[in-house]
C-alpha cells in the first residue's frame, strides 16, 4: 500500500506526459506540498518548427531555430517563458529529467540563440529571445 502511495507522483507525471500535457509542478510547502497544473498550450512541434511555443514565443522562436528542437527543449522554453526566474533544479523536477540534462539543454538553447541568461546565476533571470 505504501509503495503504491509513494509512486503516485511518478504515475501522475507519466500520465501527463503520455497525454501530451504540461507536467504539473510539485513543491514542498510548510506542512505538505503544492501541485500546480498548467493549462495546455500548443508547443513547438518537433516535426514542424515554427508552430507556437505558448502564445508569446510562437513563430519567432520557430524562425530562429531553423532546425528541430527536442520535446524537453520545448518544455524548457515553455517554462522559462512562464517564469523567467526558474532554475535548473526546478526545471528538472517539472520536466522529469536530471539537472545535468537540463543544463545541457539550456546550453544548447543558448548556443542556438533562443535564450540568454541575464545577470548572475543567483538573482539573475532567463530571457527568451523572440
Amino acid at each position: 500500500m505504501i509503495e503504491k502511495y509513494g509512486s503516485g507522483i511518478g504515475r501522475i507525471v507519466n500520465y501527463f506526459k503520455s497525454e501530451g500535457l504540461p507536467v504539473p509542478e510539485f513543491r514542498n510547502i510548510s506542512d505538505g506540498f503544492q501541485v500546480t497544473v498548467f493549462a495546455r498550450k500548443q508547443l513547438v512541434s518537433t516535426e514542424k518548427v515554427g508552430v507556437k511555443v505558448g502564445e508569446k514565443v510562437g513563430e519567432k522562436v520557430g524562425e530562429k531555430v531553423g532546425e528541430k528542437i527536442t520535446e524537453n527543449q520545448q518544455m524548457i522554453l515553455f517554462h522559462i517563458d512562464e517564469n523567467q526566474h526558474i532554475n535548473a533544479l526546478e526545471l528538472a523536477s517539472i520536466i522529469g529529467i536530471s539537472k545535468r540534462k537540463i543544463e545541457e539543454n539550456l546550453s544548447k538553447l543558448k548556443a542556438k540563440g533562443l535564450i540568454e541568461r541575464i545577470g548572475p546565476d543567483k538573482g539573475g533571470y532567463w530571457k527568451v529571445n523572440r
